[in-house]
């Protein structure tokens, strides 16, 4: 039995993950990933199951990989990078990691929040080159932040925005009644009204065909002048362009981001360099906590699937394989 391992951060962390992933008994080909098409298409035909973050598994890719791959376990909770229709449609189960990585990455949105707010990086590479570039920044309590998307993210999010002093609205089909009206979290139900009363806001819905460049040049005109956006979702909710002329006219003056829609970016990229920019290389869910908790759920998956068994979470409906494994 041969597995790719393509997620850096399970390679890169210590832990028990390594250990149970080495009682397999498999052979383990480790690539650096995020791979694209290209590098998956390379690699297609050659292993029996994928422990994967965020590679290019398109169609092409799947189906060049058959009949030889029968389970895919995703490291982490997003599947847009997936094609889930075309492994349901020839028999492959696909688990993720729901619940793992939640509190890293709304940790995560507070830093960018905060870093953007205080000028944090700036002061701090004028003050290490030996500069006392002193600015002026400014302070998140009193203001309001918009939150698209009340998952388990979301509402981390809308946790720490009300310990932070702000007033929080938030936006979007799936509604935890009970969590809102206990933390004090107000529903607006057209994104424009949120995007008009928001100083902050944050992206955490899942990318879709119907969320795909839902920040755009007519949504954007839109958002408060002077707000700050941010994104731990993914980079393809926000389209560049519109992003790069809200940033050049002043009506964003921030946007802090863990996401591209290109990653890793090209040396071109718009938005490296762009004016109050914050981006960082996709590292939200990455502390040693989060990683270890990610990475033992996308093991205990992988393992029960090649046991012939369910995993703990699984995207779509498909029996597992015959075992592999011995139970």
């Amino acid at each position: 039995m041969k597995i790719l391992l393509s997620t850096t951060s399970y390679q890169d962390t210590p832990g028990p993950h390594h250990e149970l992933l080495a009682t397999f008994g498999a052979e383990i080909h480790q690539e650096r990933g995020p791979l694209s098409e290209e590098q998956m298409l390379a690699l297609a035909g050659q292993f029996d199951a994928l422990l994967c973050g965020d590679d290019a598994l398109t169609r092409p890719v799947i189906e060049s990989s058959l009949p030889r791959l029968k389970v895919i376990a995703k490291y982490g909770i997003g599947v847009d990078k997936i094609d889930v229709a075309c492994a349901t449609e020839h028999g492959i189960p696909v688990s993720y990691t729901p619940g793992v990585n939640h509190t890293t990455v709304a940790e995560h949105v507070f830093a960018l929040l905060l870093g953007l707010q205080k000028n944090l990086v700036q002061q701090a590479h004028a003050t290490a080159s030996g500069q006392w570039a002193r600015q002026t920044g400014r302070e998140i309590f009193g203001k309001t932040m918009g939150i698209i998307g009340l998952g388990r993210v979301g509402q981390e999010v809308a946790l720490r925005a009300r310990a932070f002093g702000l007033t929080c609205l938030g936006y979007g089909n799936h509604w935890p009644e009970a969590f809102c009206r206990t933390h004090q979290v107000e529903r607006r139900r057209e994104l424009r009204q949120l995007l008009r009363e928001s100083d902050i806001i944050s992206l955490h819905t899942h990318l879709t065909p119907a969320t795909h460049h839902l920040l755009n040049a007519e949504t954007l005109r839109e958002v408060r002048p002077g707000a700050v956006l941010l994104n731990c979702g993914r980079g393809e909710l926000v389209e560049t362009g519109s992003l790069l002329a809200a940033l050049e006219s002043g009506q964003l003056a921030g946007y802090g981001a863990d996401v591209l829609d290109q990653e890793p970016p090209s040396p071109d990229h718009p938005l490296l360099g762009a004016k109050n920019c914050l981006l960082t290389p996709h590292v939200g869910s990455r502390t040693h906590e989060s990683v270890q908790r990610q990475a033992a759920m996308a093991t205990e998956n992988l393992l029960r699937l090649l046991q012939g068994k369910k995993p703990l979470a699984q995207v779509n409906d498909v029996p597992p394989p015959p075992p592999f494994l011995p139970v």
